[in-house]
């Protein structure tokens, strides 16, 4: 029996991922540099919406595809009657906003998301797998070293719930 190498495996497998820390200058009309690196796998339009933390996430159309479908589900179809789940998808979907890539690779941060996390002049672009999270750069600076003084606890914390 021939089996075709292409259907072996788990089709769903993110056949890229986003990883680096860069930051880069916001000019006056508030756009910013995406990092080269991530370019190519984010495509010409993206998904920019206010992320958790003091940051924004940007999504390639395909990966908030999931995280949209993912928040919309409800064992009943019917996710509306919860609480929660209106409210969580008001918050990423209600200030979500498509945009393009231009031709120099910058994306012009809207208003609203960038007032949100307190943008000036320059940005923390970082990539986490399957998403790039834009930060104030100070902001970043910040979380960054208390979540390098909890890496170990962090480690073990997630490590133990794999049992």
């Amino acid at each position: 029996m021939y089996i075709k190498w292409e259907k072996v495996g788990n089709n769903n497998f993110t056949k890229y991922m986003l990883i680096g820390e860069y930051i880069h200058t916001i000019d006056e009309k508030n756009r910013v540099s995406m990092p080269a690196k991530f370019r190519k796998e984010l495509g010409k339009k993206i998904i920019i919406t206010p992320g958790l933390g003091n940051c924004l996430f940007i999504f390639t159309n395909k990966e908030w595809e999931k995280v949209s479908n993912k928040l919309s589900s409800s064992d009943s179809d019917l996710s509306f009657l919860k609480a929660d789940q209106r409210n969580f998808n008001r918050y990423m979907f209600g200030r979500a906003a498509e945009v393009e890539i231009d031709s120099i690779g910058r994306i012009l941060i809207p208003e609203f998301l960038s007032e949100r996390i307190g943008l000036k002049d320059t940005a923390a672009i970082v990539g986490v797998k399957d998403r790039v999270e834009v930060w104030n750069e100070k902001a970043w600076s910040e979380n960054k070293a208390v979540v390098e003084r909890q890496a170990e606890q962090l480690a073990e914390s997630l490590g133990s719930e794999e049992k």
